[in-house]
């Protein structure tokens, strides 16, 4: 795994940075949700997974799904950062004709392991992956993030029940906790809780953690890769929107495009918060 050059820290700062720019360019969605999980991205990209940005198909790799699609951008600046391809080439994101599609897409992107945008699919995938790298006695291990409110949709909850059942330690879901989905809040809409007790009822080892806490994070990753016979989630308490004020806990940057004054400010705000996280 070639060693990455950046700290997480700053990582995420470029993750972030990036994103508020290639939605506010391409005119798209998501930025609250990609915010949220830039320092999830940056732990696992940054330290955590063995990546090889020369051979992106690489036997040995691990395997890294984005099971809540609609934050593609954040995942691909951080192939870009970590060397997969060439970050000017994030300006296409969203453009007409573009590999660089709102929702992630794996069609001519280096890095990408599949396509998602319905909810509730990529667990599935990735469990596959797993029982498949368990049968192959591969050593690679297989990382999942979701949102919490794709936790609605029942395939997840199968796919949770069939990776406890076949013992899948090589598989570690994340779930990004952040409270809020596309209308309200999680609570309103269809309350997850307790939430931990269900993962758990469902056989997984559960870890809470910070999800913007990188030691806390790469702790809880390090936890779920020695476990061997149980497969791991790690629950990530998060903030929607995290690093721009105006946006943090906010229902109405799931949809918004960040554009003039508020696109300046929280560009603003994001130079001048670089490396201030628990990172």
């Amino acid at each position: 795994m070639p060693e990455n050059k950046l700290s997480t820290a700053e990582l995420a700062a470029r993750i972030r940075l990036h994103a508020v720019n290639m939605t506010s360019r391409g005119k798209s969605s998501h930025i609250g949700s990609i915010l949220s999980i830039a320092d999830i991205l940056s732990v696992l990209y940054g330290q955590v997974m063995d990546i090889y940005p020369e051979n992106p198909k690489h036997p040995a790799r691990d395997r890294f799904i984005l099971s809540k699609g609609h934050a593609g951008a954040g995942v691909y600046a951080a192939l870009a950062e970590t060397g997969f391809f060439d970050t000017e080439l994030l300006t296409q994101h969203y453009q007409n004709g573009s590999i660089f599609s709102g929702h992630v897409s794996h069609k001519g992107v280096p890095g990408v392991e599949f396509s998602t945008g319905s909810l509730g699919h990529g667990l599935g995938v990735g469990v596959g992956m797993a029982k498949a790298a368990k049968l192959k006695n591969e050593s690679h291990r297989v990382y999942v993030l979701l949102s919490d409110g794709e936790c609605d949709e029942g395939s997840n909850w199968e796919a949770f029940m069939f990776a406890a059942h076949h013992r899948l330690g090589n598989i570690t879901a994340t779930i990004d906790y952040n409270k809020i989905q596309s209308l309200a809040s999680t609570h309103d809409t269809l309350n997850l809780e307790p939430f931990v007790d269900k993962l758990a009822a469902f056989g997984w080892q559960v870890i809470e953690a910070d999800g913007h806490d990188h030691p806390a994070l790469a702790a809880a990753y390090e936890t779920a890769r020695t476990t061997p016979d149980q497969p791991s989630v790690v629950l990530c308490h998060t903030t929607k929107g995290k690093g721009v004020s105006f946006m943090e806990n906010s229902v109405l940057w799931h949809y918004r495009t960040p554009q003039g004054d508020e696109y300046k400010a929280a560009i603003k705000e994001l130079e001048n918060g670089r490396h201030t996280d628990h990172a």
